[in-house]
């Protein structure tokens, strides 16, 4: 392969005492937290709004926030502030009121209970609001390229925009990207997917349909309800009686035997999960490429079986797909302590942990496109993510949150998704703001302090 050797000066345009790179649910918490905490704060984001998968990626509804037995709300905080807000915009209906087996989680019962549906753009205003009040700077369409690296600690950073390079220099940074790209590009050990099997968890392309009518959709799936199973690590769930119907008439070439439909906010509205695109590595952008593509071509094929096949959908209209791949996997940092799998289906929770989750081992694509595997909690009513598992390798000033935290593969298939998202970020953010007011490493924060310090923000700690 050839190279050039490229070089340019480069003006460092902005200053900050944190910054956080990717505004997802994980670095929107971060930033504010940060803020919030007293920090000068400044948010990078590639998107043109806050949310990542949330709004450009349009998945929903939010995953359980609550225990393993549906009694307590556990990922509170930051979460809650935000669901509380858009529930008063009418853009969400509070997890409280919302249970299993319903309409909002696809009928699943394990592991769906208390999920939060909302509305992507109402979603988007509120975190822009969120951010202004507590004075954080953002940098929307904004993407980052290198970090300068000097003796174990990040100086700067590049970024790129239509402005051209520059340069952002930071006390402390928090890598949101979902991919580690900060944390891998400065240095810090990471794995990819399961490296032991050679697998990443596939990636899915959400969508928006409307003008569903709901009873006739819900009296189809009731009177078949009876007819959920699983066999050979394959779930038989929502309308796989008419996904058979489909393929029988030649109208269904995916390997897929079951719809993950989701009811938003507006009962005519609904998330659509069932697209399945094997083997994408979301670092690599013709990777990317190609399923993005492959995401699209399913999408059409699965609204025009809602058309054709499903009751109530006749009529139905493709609202929109999202603008970016859904995906789940890819890196994982290597942390002071690496989250595992038993860790969290025993229940246990560190002297260290930061927030609380009960959300279980849900793992795509293992054994083909066809199968998951499900693991519920074992013992207890959540477990702990630590500390250590968002303080990476290598780097004295640098956190990360969300996917890419430090944890084995399968653990990561339960805490990536958007509920824990959100606490580990507002960990980092307040974790951050003390490295910097106090002068210290982030591997060397208090973390009782820490943890007192959101347990005032409304986290709920039993530690």
């Amino acid at each position: 392969m050839n190279t050039i050797l490229f070089s340019k000066k480069v003006e460092v345009r902005y200053q900050a005492q944190v910054v956080v790179v990717g505004g997802g649910p994980s670095g929107f918490c971060a930033a504010v937290a940060a803020a919030r905490a007293g920090a000068d704060t400044l948010l990078i984001e590639e998107g043109g709004c806050a949310g990542g998968m949330a709004t450009r990626g349009l998945v929903g509804p939010f995953m359980t926030s609550y225990d393993k037995d549906g009694k307590q709300m556990i990922i509170r905080g930051l979460f809650e502030e935000l669901v509380n807000r858009m529930v008063m915009c009418g853009g969400a209906i509070h997890p409280e009121g919302v249970r299993a087996g319903t309409a909002f989680t696809s009928w699943i019962v394990l592991g769906h209970d208390h999920v939060t549906p909302f509305e992507p753009e109402c979603l988007k205003i509120v975190m822009d609001e969120m951010l202004a009040e507590a004075g954080v700077r953002v940098l929307y369409h904004t993407r980052f390229v290198e970090p300068v690296v000097q003796d174990g600690t990040i100086r700067q950073i590049i970024i790129d925009s239509k402005a051209g390079l520059e340069a952002v220099s930071a006390d402390v940074f928090i890598d949101c990207t979902g991919d580690a790209d900060v944390a891998y590009r400065a240095g810090v050990p990471c794995e990819k997917g399961n490296e032991e099997l050679g697998l990443i968890q596939p990636a899915s392309l959400f969508f928006r349909i409307g003008n569903v009518r709901l009873a006739p959709l819900e009296a189809d799936i009731v009177a078949h309800k009876d007819q959920f199973y699983r066999k050979d690590g394959v779930n038989y769930r929502s309308l796989h009686w008419r996904v058979t119907e489909a393929r029988e008439h030649g109208d269904w070439p995916l390997q897929r035997v079951s719809i993950g439909l989701f009811r938003g906010v507006k009962e005519d509205e609904w998330f659509i999960n069932t697209s399945r695109v094997m083997g994408v590595d979301a670092t690599d952008n013709q990777s990317l490429t190609r399923g993005e593509i492959e995401g699209r071509k399913q999408v059409e094929i699965i609204f025009n079986f809602f058309r054709k096949y499903v009751p109530g959908c006749e009529d139905a209209r493709l609202l929109c797909s999202a603008s970016t791949l859904g995906i789940r996997e890819s890196r994982h940092v290597k942390g002071l302590y690496r989250l595992m799998t038993d860790d969290l289906l025993e229940g246990k929770v560190p002297s260290d942990s930061i927030c609380l989750a009960s959300n279980s081992v849900d793992v795509h694509g293992r054994f083909g496109p066809l199968s998951n595997q499900y693991a519920a909690i074992r013992n207890g009513r959540w477990y702990g993510i630590p500390y250590r598992c968002l303080v990476p390798e290598r780097i004295d000033n640098l956190l990360v949150a969300g996917r890419c935290v430090s944890a084995e593969s399968d653990a990561a298939g339960a805490i990536r998704v958007m509920p824990p998202s959100t606490a580990m970020g507002q960990a980092a953010g307040q974790a951050a703001a003390m490295a910097v007011q106090q002068r210290l490493a982030v591997s060397d924060v208090s973390v009782s302090e820490l943890q007192q310090k959101l347990r005032e923000q409304g986290a709920f700690l039993e530690v």
